[in-house]
């Protein structure tokens, strides 16, 4: 490839990429919640989706409105000791930013004669590390009304396995709606997480939020999603080669960026990206899209059989997915009118068949949305 520039597209998990296709709604719904004021239904919102729906990139959308507002964000991951994390680490240091008392000098001695000598001082930190983390949200929410901003806390790859932290942080939220603080909450988490997580009889402020799972792109998104980062970094291209990659990408967004980028590097001519270099940029992402998503998603569902996949009625009957090239592994599904399937599965499938030289066989009865009768 003879570059005329570096590839416009981002074919990273989690970095906003230079055109966010098909998300305008989800966006806007949560500025308006940001608007709307403490009550809102997007001041707590969750967005669900597979590896590389853009969950992460809508974490970045949502942090950048309340900044526009003039909010503060916290940005966190639910790994073990994100509680610890905010109480001792990020609300320490926002504070400090914020509270004009947060640091006091005071005076301690004087050298005389004065003129020779000096004047001691020592500062008092107001705000060390303190393990309330509800007392540290009520100071800063109480500083930020005063400028009348508020607090996002964005927290990524919520799971069951964090369901004690997620307990505590959830009744700090809840108490903080209660008294109408300038509090926004916004997660992201794979569907099968956010099931666990539902169904926990405690974490009900998760079931009161405002649910998103993030489905494919319309056609149209995509295209104008390939099509101008390409234009404007000076290279066009012809409308076969275009129609090719929004077809492989099947509205997936991170195949988007993996598509686009593939097929720029592939290309050889400086001017014009043409249906050769199209095709020979698609065949490179879907191999690439093999190791970087259906590898690690086959894995944990391999390790998360008994217990997710075993969780459905016993009306149920199992299945097998017959492309040994996809998968080797069990899935049971039910009777349509039960709509139980388990998430895992069908969705490793879906993603298999949607970008794969060769469709699943048993796509129109095991990895279709709607499901499918039982043996």
């Amino acid at each position: 490839m003879l570059g005329l520039a570096k590839s416009p597209f981002t074919p990273s998990f989690g970095t906003t990429p230079p055109v966010l296709a098909g998300r305008d709604e989800l966006i806007a719904q949560f500025a308006e919640g940001l608007d709307d004021g403490p009550g809102a239904a997007a001041r707590a919102t969750l967005y669900a989706g597979a590896r590389g729906t853009g969950k992460t990139v809508l974490l970045n959308a949502a942090e950048e409105q309340a900044r526009s507002r003039g909010w503060l964000v916290i940005s966190e991951t639910a790994t073990p000791g994100f509680i610890e994390r905010l109480a001792s680490d990020h609300l320490p240091r926002v504070l400090a930013s914020v509270d004009p008392e947060a640091v006091k000098r005071r005076l301690t001695s004087i050298q005389a004669p004065l003129n020779l000598g000096g004047v001691g001082w020592a500062t008092d930190e107001q705000h060390r590390p303190r393990p309330s983390l509800r007392s540290q949200i009520e100071l800063l929410t109480d500083l930020l009304a005063e400028n009348e901003t508020g607090l996002l806390i964005t927290l990524d790859e919520i799971h069951h396995h964090q369901k004690s932290e997620l307990r505590e942080f959830g009744a700090i939220v809840q108490h903080a709606f209660r008294e109408a603080r300038e509090l926004a909450f916004v997660a992201a988490a794979l569907p099968a997480a956010v099931n666990d997580l539902l169904n926990d009889s405690v974490l009900t402020f998760l079931r009161r939020a405002d649910h998103h799972h993030l489905e494919r792109v319309e056609e149209d998104a995509v295209r104008e999603a390939l099509r101008k980062p390409i234009l404007n970094a000076g290279r066009s291209l012809t409308p076969p080669a275009l129609e090719t990659m929004v077809a492989a990408t099947q509205g997936y967004p991170f195949l988007i960026q993996l598509v686009g980028d593939q097929v720029w590097r592939k290309a050889t001519n400086e001017g014009e990206i043409d249906l050769p270099s199209a095709h020979a940029g698609v065949y490179a992402a879907r191999r690439r899209l093999g190791q970087l998503v259906h590898a690690p998603a086959l894995a944990e569902a391999q390790t998360s059989t008994s217990r997710s996949c075993w969780q459905c009625p016993p009306t149920t009957a199992p299945r097998r997915c017959a492309t040994s090239k996809h998968a080797s592994e069990w899935t049971r599904t039910t009777r349509a009118s039960t709509g139980c399937v388990c998430s895992r599965w069908s969705l490793s499938h879906r993603l298999a068949a949607a970008v794969s030289t060769s469709r699943c066989p048993t796509y129109a009865t095991t990895c279709a949305s709607t499901p499918p009768r039982s043996a």
